[in-house]
């Protein structure tokens, strides 16, 4: 996959989604945010692809204490994905269908499409 690919529509809700969860965020949030734009079944694929295009990072997380399985990775947009979305909107690209919500916690605001 070249880096400098630009992403699909379906990856640039994802970006918008972790732009308004600077933290970082799981990917089922990442589902229930897109409000139906992100399925189940594509999210992990999508984060995968944005990871080596250079646009999210992983952020391991410690595992829980008490909780069964491997610790849930939360996912962050990078400066080079941040520079993207601010080009898209620069361009006059749409991103259809993201409806970022910023999560309580969060400190930092979003636009909402």
């Amino acid at each position: 996959m070249n880096r400098n690919e630009w992403p699909t529509p379906t990856e640039m809700i994802v970006m918008r989604i972790l732009q308004g969860n600077p933290s970082g965020a799981y990917g089922l949030e990442i589902v229930d945010d897109s409000a139906g734009g992100v399925k189940r079944g594509s999210v992990y694929v999508l984060l995968g692809r944005l990871e080596e295009k250079g646009f999210v990072r992983v952020l391991r997380s410690k595992k829980e204490r008490g909780s069964a399985g491997p610790a849930r990775p939360q996912y962050q947009l990078t400066g080079e994905g941040s520079r993207v979305l601010a080009a898209a909107s620069a361009i006059g690209i749409g991103i259809a269908g993201a409806r970022a919500r910023v999560r309580p916690n969060s400190m930092h605001s979003s636009r909402k499409n």
